[in-house]
Order: C-alpha cells, then structure tokens, then sequence
C-alpha cells in the first residue's frame, strides 16, 4: 500500500544532497525519484526540483523552493532506537555538521531537527512510582545525547557517578 501522508521538506538548493545524506545514514533507504524545472521555471531549467527518498520505508520529499522557508524545532523526526548503539550512532551522524540539543535533540547540517531516543522511555516518565519518573525526567533534562544506562539508574535513584 502507498504511504498516504508524505511530509515535503523545503530546501533551497540542496534537497538531492540532503537525500542523499539521510540515505546513507538510514538502512533500507533509497532515492525513489529526482525531479527538475522545466523551461517553465521558476528556477533555471534542468536544476532538481523534487527528490523523492525513502528512509527505512518512510517516504519523504524534498523540495527545491528557494531560501523563503527554512526549518525550525516546530517540526521534528523521532528516531526511536533499540540500544546505546543506536542512539550513538544516529546521534553522531545526524549530528556532524549540524548542532547538538538538549533532551535527545539535534539539528542537522541542514537545520531539520530530530529527537534520537530509546524505544520504551515513556515508560520512564510515565512510572506509576512519581517520584522514580520525576527523577528520570531530572536527568534527561540535563542530557544533550541520552544515555539511556544513566537514565535507568537515575530513576532507580542510584547517584551519577
């Protein structure tokens, strides 16, 4: 089945780069279709116009519109991760060139943000033990990358070392 809802990212020049980078950050991801402007503009004929990708299934495209728009923490892509693994890994390649958040957030070198967290954290936080989910939350307020050990250890009360 066709995905129904495609999110469209807007890009100035640079959405076939930026295609290309999330598909070799993500597995089982693929550049589906790349678009150009015709004679009929609005940009010079022959330049990318739209690049359809698919990220782990997901489908995406970007949009070549001009500098009018650009990204902001108003929209975010949430990547949940299995392991520690995971998270260092997407933390550091979505991150390279881009900045660093606080509470799992990143910007990348394009400005689109996304949260890298584990899978199960709302479990953290929604403990039926208030004070235990209070002290998860405490410390991943002050975590930039989440360390999901520290987390787990921080709501069962044992000290940072």
């Amino acid at each position: 089945m066709q995905q129904r809802i495609v999110p469209n990212l807007w890009f100035d020049t640079n959405a076939e780069e930026a295609a290309d980078f999330y598909v070799s950050v993500f597995k089982h991801s693929r550049i589906v279709n790349v678009a150009h402007y015709t004679e009929a503009g609005p940009r010079p004929a022959g330049t990318v116009m739209t690049v359809e990708f698919e990220l782990d299934g997901q489908r995406f495209v970007g949009i070549n519109g001009g500098p009018q728009f650009v990204f902001d923490e108003a929209v975010s892509f949430q990547i949940d991760c299995e392991d520690q693994d995971e998270i260092d890994y997407y933390w550091a390649r979505l991150s390279e060139g881009g900045s660093e958040g606080q509470c799992g957030w990143l910007k990348d070198r394009y400005g689109l943000s996304w949260q890298v967290v584990p899978t199960g954290m709302e479990e953290l936080f929604g403990d039926p033990d208030p004070q235990r989910a209070e002290r998860a939350m405490q410390a991943l307020l002050g975590m930039g990358k989440l360390d999901i050990a520290a987390l787990r250890r921080a709501a069962d009360g044992v000290p940072a070392s």
